[in-house]
C-alpha cells in the first residue's frame, strides 16, 4: 500500500524563522575536543598546531565554524574544563602564539573560530582559589551543619557523583558542582564579573569569533542554598529542576555579556551550553538582547522514534521563534556516547544526521562522527581520565569512550594521530575508518557528510528557511524546506522502522543515508534510513 508523501495535512505545523539576520542562524559547527583531535609535537596529546595543520580538512568537510574545547592552562583533572589561567595555553596544547596562528590560519580558510569559557568554576589551583582570603570571597563557602560543622551545608549532589561540598583545613566547605578540583565561583561578588568580562575581551582582541559558555545556566544559585530532598540530583544532561542550575539571575549576565559582544565588529557570537528542563526555558537564554544560541540537549536525548523526534523538533522550533532566534542540532559531543552506539548502530546514526541537516537552523557535529565512529566502551580501567568514572556516579564516568583520538590514515602508528602514540588507545577496527580510508568511497559515511553539507549549501531553502510536515505513515517522517524566497525546493523522509515502507516517488533523489531502491511511481524507503528529494 502506497500514501501520498506532498498531500499537506491540514493540522500540520508550518515553523518559520523570525527576521533576525546572523551567520550562526545556519551554520554547521564542528567541535575539535584539542586534546584527541590531531597531535603535532608526538607527545600522543592532541595540540593546537595539530589542529590547526588539520584546517584544511574542515574546510573541504563543508563546515562553517570550528569550536575548539579548553586549551588553557590546567591541572587537566576534567579534560582542562579545570581552569587555573583562562589567558594562557597550557604548555600541553603549545603557546598563545599557536592559538593566535590557528585563528589566522582559520580565517584564511573562510572558518570562524568558537572558543570554549568556563564560567561556573575554575581549577583548585587558580590563583583566586590558593588565597584563602581571595578564595572566601570569590567562591561559595559555607559553615557546615551539625554540632562542630562536620556535616555538609546542604544536601546538594555533584554531577559527577557524591556530595558537592568538601570540608577545608578550617572547617567550612566549598560548593563543586562537579569535581572537588573544579570550586565554584561566587557571581554575587563583583570581582568575578569583572574578570571574565576582560577575559571575553582579551580573546575578542585576539580574533575568536564567539565563545561556547560551559554551564551557562549555573553561575547563579537560589537563594539561601536550600536542600533538594532527594538523592540523584543532576545527570550530565538533564533536565531536572534544581537550586543550582537554571536561575533567572544566570539572564543578566548574558544579557552583559551580548552588549560586550556587539561592540566589537564581525558578528561574534556566545553559544550557551544550558541544561533546561523545556524548550521554553532554553529559549530565554536567546532572546533578542541575550545569546545567540543554546544547545539543544532535548534533541541529542530523544529516543529512535517518529513520533518522539516530531514532538522535540515542534517544540524546539516553537519555542525559539517565539523568541526570534534559529534552533541549534546536536546529536553527539565529548560528553554524551557517540550517536552511532547510542541510537543503536550505524544506520540509523547515518540516517539521524541527514535528518538533523535538514532541519532549520544550525547543526554542531563532534569530532569523528563523519566518519561513523562508534562509542569506544571497552578500555581499561588504568587509562581512564573521566573524573566521574572516580566518583562512581551512577553514569559509569564513561566519557572517555567519546573523546579516543581521532584515526587519520590506516598504515601508521596512532592512525595518523601524531608520531607518538595516543592518550587513549584506538580501537584495531578503527583502520577501516579512518579518514583516508573512507575518502573517495561513495558508500562511506564521510563522503556522506561531504554530500550532504554540500547540498546543504546548494540549496538556500536549507538552513534558516522555514520546514512543513506533510503526510506519512506511522513510524515515517516527512517533511518540506522553503527558503525565504518562498520557493520549495526539498523534502526529507526519515523511515525510523526496521522495515521498509513503500511510498508514491516524490520527487528525484538528492541523497540518502543508505541504498534506495526508486523507479517509476514509487519508491521503497529502507528501514532506519533518511532521504533528501529535489522537488
Amino acid at each position: 500500500m502506497t500514501q501520498d508523501l506532498t498531500s499537506t495535512d491540514p493540522a500540520r505545523a508550518v515553523h518559520t524563522p523570525g527576521s533576525r539576520t546572523g551567520w550562526w542562524r545556519d551554520a554547521v559547527i564542528y567541535q575539535v575536543y584539542v586534546r584527541s583531535f590531531a597531535d603535532c609535537d608526538g607527545d600522543g596529546i592532541g595540540d593546537l598546531r595539530g589542529a590547526r595543520e588539520r584546517l584544511p580538512y574542515l574546510r573541504d568537510l563543508g563546515v562553517d565554524a570550528v569550536w575548539l574545547t579548553p586549551f588553557y592552562a590546567s591541572p587537566q583533572t576534567d579534560g582542562g574544563y579545570d581552569v587555573a589561567d583562562h589567558r594562557s595555553v597550557d604548555p600541553l596544547f603549545g603557546c598563545l602564539q599557536d592559538a593566535d596562528d590557528l585563528v589566522r590560519a582559520a580565517h584564511a580558510l573562510g572558518l570562524r573560530v568558537i572558543v570554549d569559557i568556563v564560567p561556573n568554576h575554575t581549577s583548585d589551583q587558580h590563583p583566586w582559589f590558593q588565597d584563602p582570603e581571595l578564595a572566601r570571597q570569590r567562591y561559595i563557602f559555607r559553615p557546615g551543619k551539625g554540632a562542630d560543622g562536620e556535616l555538609p551545608p546542604n544536601d546538594w549532589e555533584s554531577v559527577f557523583g557524591g556530595p558537592a561540598w568538601t570540608r577545608t583545613g578550617r572547617g567550612d566547605w566549598y560548593l563543586h558542582l562537579f569535581a572537588p578540583q573544579q570550586p565554584d565561583l561566587d557571581w554575587e561578588n563583583p570581582d568575578v564579573h569583572t574578570e571574565f568580562e576582560a577575559i571575553l575581551r582579551f580573546w575578542l582582541d585576539l580574533g575568536v569569533d564567539g565563545f561556547r559558555i560551559d554551564v551557562a545556566h549555573g553561575m547563579i544559585k537560589a537563594a539561601g542554598l536550600p536542600d533538594i530532598g532527594h538523592k540523584e540530583q543532576a545527570k550530565l544532561i538533564g533536565s531536572q529542576v534544581l537550586p543550582f542550575f537554571d536561575q533567572d539571575g544566570v539572564h543578566e549576565i548574558h544579557r552583559t555579556w551580548r552588549r560586550l559582544l556587539d561592540s566589537y565588529p564581525g558578528e561574534r557570537i556566545g553559544v550557551a551550553e544550558a541544561w533546561a528542563p523545556s524548550p521554553e526555558r532554553l529559549a530565554l537564554y536567546v532572546r533578542p538582547d541575550e545569546l545567540h544560541q543554546a544547545f539543544n540537549f532535548q534533541f541529542l536525548t530523544a529516543g529512535w522514534s517518529a513520533a518522539a523526534l516530531r514532538a522535540i523538533v515542534d517544540a524546539s522550533l516553537a519555542a525559539t521563534a517565539s523568541v526570534g532566534a534559529t534552533t541549534s542540532w546536536v546529536l553527539s559531543n565529548h560528553d554524551v556516547v557517540r550517536h552511532t552506539t547510542r541510537l543503536g548502530g550505524l544506520r540509523r546514526a547515518r540516517a539521524a544526521t541527514l535528518m538533523m541537516l535538514a532541519l532549520p537552523g544550525s547543526a554542531y557535529l563532534y569530532q569523528g562522527e563523519e566518519l561513523g565512529l562508534p562509542e569506544v566502551t571497552d578500555l581499561p580501567d588504568e587509562v581512564r581520565q573521566d573524573p566521574a568514572f572516580f566518583r562512581g556516579d551512577g553514569q559509569d564516568g564513561h566519557r572517555d569512550g567519546c573523546r579516543v583520538p581521532l584515526p587519520w590514515c590506516s598504515e601508521s602508528a596512532a592512525y595518523g594521530f601524531g608520531p607518538g602514540g595516543s592518550w587513549l588507545p584506538q580501537p584495531r577496527a578503527w583502520k577501516d575508518l579512518s579518514v583516508r580510508a573512507q575518502t573517495g568511497d561513495p558508500a562511506s559515511t564521510l563522503e556522506l557528510y561531504r554530500a550532504a553539507l554540500a547540498l546543504r549549501r546548494a540549496h538556500t531553502s536549507l538552513g534558516d528557511g522555514s520546514l512543513a510536515w506533510t503526510e506519512a505513515p506511522d513510524g515515517v517522517l516527512a517533511f518540506t524546506r522553503t527558503g525565504r524566497s518562498g520557493h520549495t525546493d526539498l523534502l526529507c523522509t526519515l523511515n525510523t522502522l526496521d522495515r521498509a515502507v513503500e511510498l508514491p516517488r516524490p520527487g528525484r533523489v538528492l541523497l540518502s543515508s543508505t541504498t534506495l531502491a526508486a523507479e517509476g511511481d514509487t519508491a521503497l524507503l529502507p528501514g532506519d534510513s533518511c532521504t533528501w528529494w529535489g522537488l
